[in-house]
């Protein structure tokens, strides 16, 4: 018997049988066998041994199980998981990657002709303002098809929690609206708001719950023809079961209805719309733009609410999308609500004081000359560096104001970089700006970790920055003034 068994489960087979016998253990394995014809099969075997008055095994009782096809299902299985793993990991590669390299020329498009339209370069007429503002539309287009693509990815992938906070959600109704508002002005589209108008603050994640009144609202102007109708309707609803199961538990949730006058979906189109990268009809990529990507993350933003997305709809007669969202009513706010100036819109005065010193540190040339024509016309004295090593050397030598650090350079990046320059003398409080084109999930933690004081993803809105820079630079003068008060 024993030399049917694999030679390499010998050993353990008959170590484990002598346990048993000794009544140490159960007689309870799983080994394999090879047959005369070379085949190799796996047995799991129990049995029950009977053991005479003086404690000695004479009997023994068991059946052997041919497992075989179960094991192979579970190697089967465990090499699909580690393709799948290693499949998951190169999506995220690829991902990170042509974020990078997408978002990197894009940031010196974006950031380019952001700087002329604020006429940091010097005056432009009317025409060329107009010629500006067309790049700067078609380029923020491009962003948001990057961020779509970007952000059905880290939902499938689970890598995005929601942020809940009190929402005024009448206020972001009324904000959703006006994204859509030009391009509904333009084909005199009608607008409506219609529903509950006095709520309590409602325990959401704000922001994704803007992408879904965005997305719906903007497929609603895409699809309706010119003069059309559309309605945003907000209430109450009490739902039972809302996965669709048996149950007699209610709930209220809020519930969002977003019609149109549009062309309408046939029946046999719906169970598509809500897949990524689908679109009903190649005659209408034609003739409407995008990716397919809205309303799939429509469903998987709702989804991960615990909600629910549905439509109605009829060729011809216009669509209702309706979006149930479960929510808890915010009773009593601990803080009152703050307002705060946001430094990345408006006028930002040119910086000209002291004229401080800034070291970027980035290797490609069209954000250079962006980021260093824009700086330079802000007041900043620039100094640039190209490699990490570079940034190190650079800042040693010259001991800037604040630094800019691109975080994907060629050979030391900007994470190491950063973890040295803290390491220099006098270093430890330098303010530091990681910059990175990557904008995955982690980026930011560790930026942090390795040292910066603050973290933009690109591309960059070069007065964002500015205000960021300014307030970086406050900090650092007003804690240089206390320490020296101490001092002396």
């Amino acid at each position: 018997w024993t030399h049917c068994i694999h030679p390499d489960d010998q050993e353990t087979v008959k170590s484990m049988f002598h346990e048993a016998a000794q009544g140490q253990r159960d007689y309870d394995l799983e080994f394999r066998i090879v047959r005369q014809d070379k085949s190799i099969r796996f047995l799991k075997a129990s049995a029950l041994l009977q053991h005479d008055l003086q404690g000695k095994p004479q009997k023994m009782i068991g059946v052997n199980y041919d497992i075989s096809h179960q094991k192979e299902a579970e190697i089967r299985l465990r090499q699909t998981n580690q393709e799948l793993a290693r499949a998951t990991r190169l999506k995220d590669e690829f991902l990170a990657n042509m974020s990078h390299e997408l978002r990197t020329p894009l940031n010196a498009i974006l950031g380019m002709s952001e700087g002329l339209r604020d006429q940091a370069f010097g005056d432009l007429n009317e025409r060329q303002l107009d010629a500006l503002e067309v790049i700067s539309q078609s380029g923020s287009h491009l962003l948001e098809l990057i961020n779509d693509v970007l952000d059905v990815a880290k939902i499938e992938s689970g890598q995005v929690k929601l942020n809940y906070d009190a929402v005024d959600i009448y206020g972001l109704c009324q904000s959703s609206l006006t994204f859509i508002k030009q391009q509904a002005t333009k084909k005199r589209i009608s607008v409506e708001l219609d529903g509950v108008t006095e709520w309590p603050l409602l325990y959401l994640d704000g922001r994704r719950l803007r992408q879904i009144l965005v997305n719906l609202l903007a497929n609603a102007v895409k699809f309706t023809p010119e003069q059309g109708k559309i309605k945003l309707s907000i209430r109450r609803q009490l739902i039972t079961a809302i996965s669709g199961d048996v149950g007699s538990e209610q709930g209220e949730f809020l519930r969002i209805e977003i019609s149109d006058t549009g062309i309408g979906i046939s029946a046999e189109n719906t169970a598509q719309l809500f897949e990524p990268f689908v679109q009903i009809d190649s005659a209408l990529n034609r003739q409407y733009e995008g990716t397919g990507l809205g309303l799939a993350l429509v469903k998987m933003i709702t989804e991960l609410h615990g909600g629910q997305v549905s439509v109605t709809s009829e060729v011809g007669h216009g669509s209702c999308f309706t979006v149930d969202l479960p929510y808890v009513a915010v009773t009593a706010l601990s803080k009152a609500p703050q307002t705060v100036q946001d430094t990345s819109s408006g006028h930002v005065a040119s910086v000209k004081v002291n004229s401080p010193r800034i070291l970027l540190a980035e290797d490609n040339e069209a954000n250079i000359k962006m980021m260093t024509s824009y700086l330079t016309a802000k007041g900043y004295q620039i100094l640039i560096a190209k490699t990490g090593q570079s940034a190190v050397d650079l800042a040693s030598l010259k001991r800037p104001s604040l630094i800019l650090m691109d975080i994907q350079m060629p050979g030391m990046d900007g994470l190491e970089a950063i973890r040295k320059i803290r390491l220099l003398p006098g270093f430890a409080e330098i303010p530091i700006i990681a910059l990175t084109a990557l904008a995955m999930v982690g980026d930011r933690e560790r930026c942090m970790v390795a040292g910066a004081n603050e973290y933009l993803s690109k591309p960059v809105k070069l007065q964002k920055l500015v205000g960021v820079i300014q307030r970086l630079l406050a900090v650092e003068e007003s804690e240089s003034r206390s320490q020296s008060s101490a001092d002396g």
